[in-house]
C-alpha cells in the first residue's frame, strides 16, 4: 500500500434474504465511514439497488467490474453476477445460499490477488450454502482452506477476547477432538495473533476446562487431568504465559477473564454464550492465524427482521473497524520485527 492510500475493505453480502446487505449498507450510509476505508461490496448493481429501494435508504454507489477499479470516497459494487436473484426476505432458499457463496468466493479471490486488503463477511445460513462445490460448516473452515496459516475462531471486543479449541463440531465429539497437539497449535496461534494483531507484547492466556469443574480431579471425566493440565504445564515451562484449566461456570461471572488478554474455550457454546452475553451487538468474529485479515459481525442472518429496516449495524461497523486496525497492527508488527538486530544496533548507537 502507498502511504496515503486508504485500505480497501471487501465485503461479501451473505444471505440475500437476511440482514447482511442491510447492515453493510447502513454502515456506509454514514459518509464519515469513507474516511477510514474504501468499501468494495461483491454482489451486483441490481441486487444492491433492490435492497436500497426495499429498505428505503438513500445511498449512491459506484459499480465496477473488478475490485482493482474501486474508487476512494465511494461505495463500490463489484458486479459478480448478471442475473437478478429473487429476494425473499426472511426465507431460507437455495438461491439465497448460492448467491451468498458466489459473493464469498469472488471476495476471497480478490483478497488472495491483493485487490482488496481485508475482508468483512456478512452472515450466511449454514444450511442453504451446502452444495457439491461447497461442503463447509461455515466461513472459518472455507477460509482456512483458501488462505495460508492455521485458523482460530476468535471473538473479540476492546476488552474481551475468546477463542475456541473446537468450533463447529457436535458436543459429543469435543472431548475426543481435543489433543495435546491441538492445544499447542491453538495456543500458539492465539499467542501470535495477540502479539501481531493486537499489539500485546507478553500475552496471558487462560484455558477453560473441558468437563464441569475441570473434571473435579477425575470425578467428572479425566480429560482435564490427562490432557489439558500436562499440556498447559509443558507450554508454560517453555515460556508461554498460559494458565488453567479453569472451571468454565464461574470464570466469567467472577470477572476472572479480566486478568487475562484472551481466553481459550474448549468448545463453541462454552466460549460464545458468555462472550455474546457480555458483548452482544459490539462483538466481532475474527479469523486469527491466517495470512489475510477477515472479520464478521457476531450475529446471524436474523431472518425474523430481514427487509424491515430494523437491523442494528453496530456489530458490522465494529467488524469494519477491527479489520482496519488489525491490518495496520500487522504492518507495524512487520516493521518492528523485520530486522531486530539492526534495530538493537541503532538503539545502542543512540
Amino acid at each position: 500500500m502507498k502511504e496515503n492510500q486508504k485500505i480497501k475493505l471487501g465485503i461479501s453480502i451473505g444471505d440475500i434474504n437476511g440482514i447482511g446487505c442491510e447492515v453493510a449498507l447502513k454502515t456506509f450510509e454514514d459518509a464519515r465511514m469513507l474516511d477510514f476505508c474504501t468499501p468494495v461490496i461483491f454482489a451486483s448493481n441490481k441486487t444492491i439497488s433492490q435492497q436500497i429501494k426495499d429498505l428505503g435508504m438513500d445511498l449512491k454507489f459506484n459499480g465496477v467490474r473488478d475490485a482493482g477499479q474501486a474508487l476512494e470516497g465511494k461505495v463500490n459494487i463489484v458486479n459478480v453476477w448478471k442475473e437478478v436473484p429473487k429476494i425473499e426476505y426472511g426465507q431460507s432458499t437455495k438461491e439465497g445460499g448460492d448467491f451468498a457463496i458466489r459473493s464469498l468466493r469472488a471476495a476471497v479471490t480478490a483478497l488472495k490477488e491483493g485487490k482488496i486488503d481485508v475482508l468483512v463477511t456478512a452472515p450466511i445460513n449454514k444450511n442453504n450454502i451446502q452444495s457439491e462445490d461447497f461442503k463447509f460448516p461455515g466461513h472459518t473452515d472455507f477460509l482456512a482452506q483458501e488462505l495460508g496459516g492455521e485458523s482460530l475462531m476468535f471473538m473479540v471486543t476492546n476488552s474481551l477476547r475468546v477463542g475456541l479449541l473446537t468450533d463447529h463440531i457436535a458436543v459429543k465429539d469435543v472431548a475426543k477432538a481435543i489433543t495435546p497437539k491441538l492445544i499447542r497449535d491453538k495456543v500458539a496461534t492465539m499467542e501470535k495473533s495477540l502479539k501481531m494483531d493486537f499489539g500485546i507484547r507478553r500475552p496471558k492466556i487462560a484455558l477453560l476446562g473441558i468437563n464441569p469443574h475441570s473434571g473435579d480431579s477425575g470425578t467428572i471425566g479425566e480429560e482435564d487431568d490427562k490432557i489439558l493440565k500436562p499440556t498447559i504445564a509443558e507450554m508454560f515451562n517453555k515460556g508461554t504465559l498460559v494458565y488453567g484449566p479453569y472451571s468454565a461456570d464461574s470464570f466469567f461471572g467472577s470477572d476472572n477473564h479480566k486478568n487475562f488478554d484472551a481466553v481459550l474455550a474448549a468448545y463453541h457454546d462454552q466460549g460464545l454464550i458468555p462472550f455474546k452475553t457480555l458483548s452482544f451487538g459490539k462483538g466481532v468474529n475474527y479469523t486469527a492465524g491466517l495470512d489475510k485479515v477477515r472479520t464478521s459481525p457476531d450475529h446471524g442472518t436474523a431472518y425474523e427482521i430481514a427487509g424491515k429496516g430494523k437491523a442494528d449495524e453496530g456489530s458490522f461497523k465494529e467488524a469494519v473497524f477491527t479489520a482496519i486496525q488489525v491490518f495496520k497492527n500487522r504492518i507495524e508488527y512487520r516493521e518492528l520485527t523485520k530486522n531486530p538486530l539492526q534495530k538493537q544496533k541503532i538503539k545502542r548507537e543512540r
